[in-house]
């Protein structure tokens, strides 16, 4: 009788302590995640205050109907509507030709028809759902959260009726010229920060494992597609934040389906970018090149290259520190980024839309803690804060 109340004993310390664990992330720091729960579970009032806005937007998307694919009115020129599908968003019609087409490029200068082709944006809503209900999850343990997020994710990855084919052949594409290009793959990095989303629900009792495996199967499948197709491999050969968020990509979707060696291989592999992208006073030329050239140099390294760190940190790739022999790095390029985006230097390149300084105030938190320098922290608390900076807060700082 004592060894069968033992047994119980232990089965409920197990479940408690395995709910306890720390989740398997990515990006986010999951030892810190954690601490925040800790300080939560203890009525901490900064955390709580963190933490109620998270929770009160999950509750919003307890409502929201699964999207997909299938709901464009569009069809691809595959005739699958299965087949994700987007248009370039800088490129306009022609007024000198009769029906506009080919298209011409206004760099900068977003079309507003893109819109009308929805894959897009329910890709990124899908994420952003994902993101506020699998963090009520964790942090309140209460089913509903991760019932309705695996209700989304389902739709978009398994359900046979709406799942999307794990391809980006037909992303942004020129009317006139072409039906998609290697540069519409920058539209799936939402996909790497779903994984960490993903990470969180891995306790859910309404994650089966066949759920899960399906999941990983299609993740597996895009990456397969990202190394051999022409697209991905058109990709691959960028120069830009493009090559840098391509392999942000691959090495992320290489650890969530457990190819390690892929990871560090495509980590490693990324850090001769730096010698291409970045001068040795720390200038980031080809994004500088732009029309929103501080933005462009702000979303190469937070989408791009810290990104690749935090992934590095898992894979064991120290691309924090990384440094060419004449003193390039990603250290430099944010160093030299910081005056501008806080207004302590004239913006002196061509940036046609009103810079955000909002955007670095993860790559500052994120600085302050890699390079173990206050200085970073300090200026990330001089921006103004809002939601997303909030958030910044919970995930990073």
């Amino acid at each position: 009788m004592r060894n069968k109340f033992f047994c119980i004993v232990l089965a409920i310390l197990y479940g408690q302590f395995s709910f306890a664990q720390a989740p398997k992330l990515f990006l986010i720091n999951a030892g810190q995640l954690k601490a925040k729960k800790e300080a939560w579970q203890e009525q901490d009032k900064k955390t709580k205050s963190l933490i109620a806005p998270i929770i009160s937007k999950a509750v919003d998307f307890l409502t929201a109907k699964p999207k997909s694919v299938m709901d464009k009115i569009s069809t691809p020129p595959s005739g699958s509507k299965h087949d994700y599908m987007s248009q370039a968003p800088y490129f306009w019609p022609d007024p000198s030709k009769p029906n506009g087409t080919p298209y011409i490029r206004k760099d900068g200068e977003r079309n507003p028809d893109i819109r009308k082709i929805t894959d897009a944006a329910f890709l990124h809503e899908l994420t952003n759902q994902c993101k506020f209900l699998s963090l009520a999850y964790y942090f309140t343990g209460q089913e509903k959260y991760a019932t309705k997020a695996i209700e989304l994710l389902h739709a978009w990855f398994i359900a046979p009726e709406t799942k999307m084919n794990p391809n980006l052949n037909y992303a942004q594409a020129i009317p006139g010229i072409n039906d998609g290009r290697g540069i519409g793959i920058i539209e799936s990095r939402s996909l790497i920060e779903l994984a960490d989303w993903m990470g969180l629900l891995a306790t859910s009792k309404s994650l089966s494992v066949a759920e899960t495996e399906g999941i990983k199967t299609w993740y597996k499948q895009y990456l397969d597609w990202l190394l051999t197709s022409k697209n991905g491999k058109d990709e691959h050969r960028s120069k830009n934040n493009h090559g840098t968020i391509y392999d942000a990509q691959v090495a992320s979707f290489a650890l969530f389906t457990d190819n390690e060696e892929l990871a560090k291989n495509t980590l490693t592999a990324s850090l001769q970018r730096i010698a291409i992208q970045i001068t040795p006073e720390g200038e980031q030329p080809l994004e500088l090149a732009r029309t929103k050239a501080y933005s462009y140099s702000t979303m190469n390294l937070n989408d791009g290259w810290f990104n690749l760190a935090l992934l590095g940190e898992r894979a064991g790739i120290d691309v924090w520190n990384y440094q060419t022999t004449d003193g390039r790095s990603i250290h430099k390029a944010l160093d030299w980024l910081i005056p501008y985006g806080l207004e302590e230097k004239t913006k002196d390149r061509k940036q046609i839309i009103p810079y955000n300084s909002g955007e670095l105030y993860r790559l500052l938190v994120l600085a302050g803690r890699a390079y173990k320098n206050k200085t970073y922290l300090k200026q990330a608390a001089s921006i103004k804060q809002d939601k997303e900076t909030q958030l910044t807060d919970l995930l990073y700082n």
